[in-house]
């Protein structure tokens, strides 16, 4: 040992080795991870496909997110995160991993990326899901002008039951 190169040291086997997944192993947070990229439309052509639109042919430029999928976000189009409806404000962190801020209000003067499907020319604004929050309005709408027309004036009022 002494006059040789090898080492005298023993490795010894890793504690947590026998707790560890096969890399074929379903993994149980998969679905939910799926769910959220189809919501945020993280579903972006994965590697080793061209980072292009499937719709347009037009190429994006391509980000891994947080849960292993992939988004497409318009090149060199950064915006003021406040003209972007919610769900669709990607930022970008310094690993290139990117993240969808959701329905969180961005920071004043917060600057994020626009994703490739809201301006996509091969979908309509309906398949591209830019006027949730409108749809959301116009359904509450609808039952309030439901509850008018039947006359519940104060929805505080509530029937005598007796």
């Amino acid at each position: 040992m002494g006059d040789t190169d090898e080492s005298s040291i023993i490795p010894l086997p890793d504690p947590d080795g026998h707790r560890q997944r096969p890399p074929d192993a379903p993994r149980p947070w998969e679905n939910t991870d799926r769910a959220q990229a189809a919501t945020e439309g993280a579903t972006g052509p994965e590697p080793p496909a061209p980072p292009e639109c499937p719709q347009c042919g037009l190429t994006g430029e391509r980000h891994v997110t947080y849960y292993g999928t992939h988004v497409l976000l318009e090149p060199d189009m950064p915006v003021p995160a406040h003209m972007v409806p919610a769900w669709h404000r990607w930022y970008v962190d310094s690993d290139g991993t990117a993240w969808n801020s959701r329905e969180d209000e961005p920071a004043p003067g917060a600057v994020c990326r626009v994703p490739h499907r809201i301006a996509c020319p091969g979908l309509s604004p309906e398949e591209a899901g830019i006027w949730r929050w409108l749809d959301a309005v116009r359904a509450e709408n609808a039952r309030r002008a439901r509850r008018k027309a039947d006359g519940d004036t104060d929805p505080a009022e509530l029937p005598n039951a007796g």
